[in-house]
């Protein structure tokens, strides 16, 4: 949602004048560029437990960060007050930071030496918004939406008997967003999001299985429908039976087949990950000396995307003021873009590809993920699997643990099948996969036509949190090591 100009200035009491002003002394004490971001944001949610809703909360966060660069040095700090006394002390104190910052080697591509910044001085286009509103979050009533959590529960229940205990979660967010900079760009936005949510805890009398399924969105509560809620209690039970029939098999190095959509996770953390550019800038990626190379077969192409119409990861534009794109990580096995800030753009020469984000304007911009993706290939999904004599089938992976830097990736298994004959036979349970993430890359020999980008609350950590999505369509990877019996 874009509102007028003047109605974010009015948000944050101020005026473009004192915006100019801020940058002004943010650079007085010679730093290269500068940057505002304002935020006034309103959480809320609604939790279901027992069968009733039990408990909401509402909150709100407001205030601006100030950035500035010096060379390689970066000064950061915020005020919760937008009065303009508080202001320019957070713009002096992150000017001071920048100037007493320890100096690093200076590789970037100076301005004297042919270097031109992108500009984006264009206003922003309601008529362009990824994330238009029907219905307005902070124009309805939370007493509104306990009908969607109390569908949600009975839907559940109803569908299994076997069903002890569902705890359902409503939250919703809203977001003003106001930045400028040193190159005198304003922008300005208004970012929805709203999460559905629910975890079930079933028992047979002998084993207890749990679920959770989440459906999240950049959009108003028009998203609230039957369908949403029918559509989260069938995917929280899907399978379920196979859940309570699943084994542990045994182990060893395998062919595993991830399956369309929330597999995706691995892709983000395993190899996404590592195409940020501040890891491969500061030589901590695998494929920091990979640009431009082969690094898995053709036909193999990774996409990270902010142009999503209502996705959760998407964007109209970063939180530097950059507008979104689709960026083409690797195409047709070749590794052809990291993803960048306007810092590490600087340092390669390049364009930013609007990936700079940041959790709130207590946090300083870094180059992150949006909708990160593995785009379809020609294969048919049921031929990858009558493919595999004996190997392992994941529909979907719960937590995991990767290192950026070697790429090796530990994931759990929370939905899969073994192969044998190429069929998928029986369920499997308490397993991990293990391997490496550009290895798994390379050793990819087969890609479904099946592309999925999965709609659940995804969640992304590296010192701060943003909200990504992930997919892949189905994928043979030739051979990784997976933690059975």
């Amino acid at each position: 949602m874009i509102k007028t100009k003047q109605e974010y200035l009015d948000i944050f009491r101020t005026t473009e004048q004192t915006l100019e002003n801020l940058v002004g002394t943010a650079l007085a004490g010679g730093g290269d560029y500068a940057d505002l971001f304002f935020e006034n944001t309103t959480y809320s949610d609604l939790m279901l437990r027992d069968g009733q809703v039990s408990s909401g909360g509402f909150h709100v966060d407001f205030g601006v960060g100030i950035r500035v660069l010096k060379g390689e040095k970066t000064g950061y700090a915020y005020s919760e007050s937008t009065d303009p006394g508080a202001m320019s002390a957070a713009a002096r104190a992150a000017a001071a930071i920048a100037q007493g910052s320890a100096a690093r080697p200076d590789r970037s591509v100076a301005d004297d030496n042919g270097y031109v910044p992108n500009l984006y001085k264009g206003r922003p286009n309601p008529a362009a918004d990824r994330y238009p509103v029907g219905q307005d979050w902070r124009q309805s009533e939370a007493a509104a939406f306990i009908p969607v959590l109390n569908r949600l529960h009975e839907r559940i229940q109803a569908a299994d008997p076997r069903v002890v205990k569902v705890m359902a979660m409503l939250s919703w967010q809203v977001s003003d967003i106001l930045m400028y900079n040193a190159y005198e760009e304003l922008k300005y936005e208004t970012r929805p999001m709203g999460t559905l949510a629910v975890s079930v805890i079933l028992s047979d009398g002998k084993e207890t299985v749990s679920t959770h399924a989440s459906r999240s969105f950049r959009c108003g509560a028009e998203m609230l429908t039957e369908q949403l809620t029918d559509e989260l209690a069938a995917a929280a039970l899907r399978n379920m039976d196979d859940r309570f029939a699943a084994r542990r098999p045994k182990g060893g190095k395998m062919p595993v087949v991830m399956g369309a959509g929330a597999s995706g996770i691995l892709l983000h953390e395993a190899m996404g990950h590592a195409f940020e550019a501040d890891f491969n800038r500061k030589g901590q990626s695998i494929f920091a000396d990979k640009m431009g190379s082969r690094i898995c077969r053709e036909g193999i192409s990774i996409v990270d995307d902010g142009t999503l119409r209502g996705n959760r990861g998407s964007l109209n534009f970063d939180d530097e003021g950059v507008p979104a794109q689709r960026t083409c990580m690797v195409e047709d096995g070749i590794l052809t873009s990291f993803l960048h800030d306007r810092i590490s753009a600087r340092w390669y020469g390049v364009a930013p590809t609007g990936n700079g984000r940041r959790e709130s304007f207590r946090y300083a911009p870094i180059p992150r993920m949006r909708a990160t993706y593995m785009e379809s290939g020609d294969a048919d999904p049921a031929a990858i699997i009558a493919s595999v004599d004996k190997g392992i089938y994941v529909d979907e992976f719960a937590n995991g643990q990767v290192k950026i830097g070697e790429g090796d990736f530990t994931f759990y298994v929370k939905s899969g099948y073994l192969i044998e004959g190429g069929r998928l036979t029986r369920p499997v349970k308490d397993i991990n996969i293990i391997g490496n993430g550009p290895q798994a890359l390379a050793d990819i020999v087969a890609v479904g036509n099946d592309a999925k980008v999965d709609d659940g609350a995804w969640t992304c950590g590296k010192g701060q949190s943003c909200p990504v999505s992930c997919g892949i369509p189905t994928v043979l990877v030739s051979s990784l090591t997976v933690g059975g019996e």
